[in-house]
């Protein structure tokens, strides 16, 4: 478990940095230029991802809670609502009208998702760490960026790529579940 905390701890202290400690990123920037302050991002996130994955698969998990078997398929749905809004981060899209953060709200209800499915310690620790993250870096993002300034409209053929892009995700993550998490979805 020691290494899933540690995954999830890395990750999201890397990704404080730019929100919570600035004048920390712009001295990195400084010592290191744009490009190897990206590069030591990179490999620290990367490394993250991986103490997280080794971390899920070596805990063994206890039962906090039991999960309600009545909503495994709203949770589901709200999965692929997330995978929509994880898209819609890095791209256009008239969704980006409502919500400020999609990435992040999408990182958020994956989390929440994942705690309504799962009622085990090693859950609660990934899920609800980034659950945590997510919901402190929008906060964080929102006080160092001020007002919201909407985006314009995007074509309706870029919302239908966006569409195309988060099936052809969903099928992804689908399809590679079970080899990162060494569970099946169903």
């Amino acid at each position: 478990m020691s290494y899933l905390v540690v995954g999830v701890v890395l990750f999201a202290a890397v990704h404080f940095i730019p929100s919570l400690a600035p004048g920390l990123k712009a001295s990195w920037q400084g010592k290191m230029g744009e490009s190897g302050y990206k590069g030591i991002f990179s490999l620290l996130l990367l490394a993250s991802f991986a103490l997280m994955i080794m971390g899920w698969r070596a805990a063994l998990p206890s039962s906090v809670y039991i999960p309600n078997a009545a909503l495994r398929e709203p949770a589901t749905a709200l999965m692929v609502v997330a995978i929509g809004f994880m898209v819609v981060g890095s791209r256009n899209s008239r969704l980006r009208q409502w919500v400020r953060h999609p990435q992040l709200t999408g990182v958020l209800l994956w989390a929440l998702a994942h705690l309504v499915l799962n009622g085990d310690s090693r859950s609660l620790t990934l899920f609800g760490g980034m659950a945590i993250w997510s919901g402190i870096e929008m906060l964080s993002i929102n006080k160092r960026e001020g007002a919201w300034v909407k985006p314009e409209l995007p074509s309706i053929g870029t919302e239908l790529i966006t569409i195309l892009i988060t099936v052809v995700a969903v099928a992804a993550i689908v399809w590679g579940h079970p080899y990162l998490s060494g569970m099946a979805l169903y």
